[in-house]
């Protein structure tokens, strides 16, 4: 759901609501869930910058030489997001008409999952719990799934991925009989004395074959299984690229909609480029792409 779309959500729930959110809660909607005021540009641009240092420094605490060296800095920059992060949940929370329903919604579980890591480290003491503190706290990465609202593109990614669903899933289904059908005959032909000791290992080299990844942990060693092989990694390269293409197909229908949408207010011409401003007939100011 495009920001914009969001924040128009929030608002007309507070104004059909019996107890419609008070004045400064509407401006605190606008500020934090929408995209058209200079604060709202102002504040997504400073949660971003947030969202990437954060997480940059979660990848350099795994680094041993940086976590030695810089220990208490990181821990120091790890609670500082933290606790910023849980005043923007909890301001998030304050500002919208139903608060549980946001907190149950996609985003709101992924700002509880960003910031609860760090809180648990010290609800979990002792040395003999430092592996399950350290995986509490790979958690934290949750917080780059936040960039996604602010990412009007990200729309289309994700309508294109929902429309080829049925596709993807039918392609998926075809190869998995492929590759059941390509280990059974492997087991059979080339049995346990050349690494082929299951049907089931079989298939795991029918699918590193297929995808021509190639370990090579697992290989035929007879002529006729080398024949299947081969037969196998042709197939790989013809079907590799249908998923590919059956998502690209329907990425590109997503772009020829939202474009056939963004109409001109002034000579009514459409088919505009999603990142065009004005029109290219008349020169009029084109609607922001949130705004349809």
């Amino acid at each position: 759901m495009a920001r914009g779309n969001f924040n128009r959500f929030h608002i007309i729930q507070s104004e059909s609501a019996d107890s419609p959110l008070a004045p400064w809660q509407l401006k605190l909607n606008d500020i934090i869930f929408g995209a058209e005021s200079r604060a709202g540009k102002l504040f997504d641009v400073a949660l971003i910058m947030a969202i990437g240092l954060s997480v940059l420094a979660v990848m350099l605490e795994s680094v041993t030489a940086v976590r030695i060296s810089y220990q208490g800095l990181l821990n120091f920059i790890e609670w500082t997001f933290t606790l910023a992060f849980t005043v923007e949940y909890l301001l998030r929370l304050s500002c919208v008409r139903h608060p549980l329903k946001y907190a149950f919604s996609f985003y709101g579980i992924v700002d509880l999952l960003s910031i609860i890591p760090t809180y648990l480290t010290i609800l979990i003491p002792g040395a003999n719990t430092f592996l399950v503190i350290r995986i509490l706290r790979i958690l934290r990465v949750f917080r780059v799934l936040k960039l996604f609202s602010y990412m009007h593109e990200a729309e289309q990614l994700v309508w294109a991925m929902r429309s080829s669903k049925r596709k993807i899933l039918v392609f998926l289904y075809f190869v998995s009989t492929l590759v059941v059908v390509f280990g059974a005959i492997m087991y059979l032909v080339e049995g346990p004395e050349n690494g082929f000791t299951s049907i089931p290992k079989s298939i795991y080299w029918a699918i590193v074959t297929l995808t021509t990844v190639g370990y090579g942990d697992v290989a035929p060693a007879t002529a006729l299984g080398q024949l299947i092989a081969s037969a196998t990694m042709i197939t790989g390269y013809a079907i590799i690229a249908v998923p590919t293409g059956i998502y690209t197909a329907e990425l590109t229908q997503a772009m020829r909609t939202q474009r056939d949408a963004r109409g001109c207010i002034g000579c009514g011409i459409t088919g505009h480029e999603i990142d065009a401003e004005y029109c290219r007939v008349c020169g009029d100011a084109l609607p922001a792409p949130e705004e349809l």
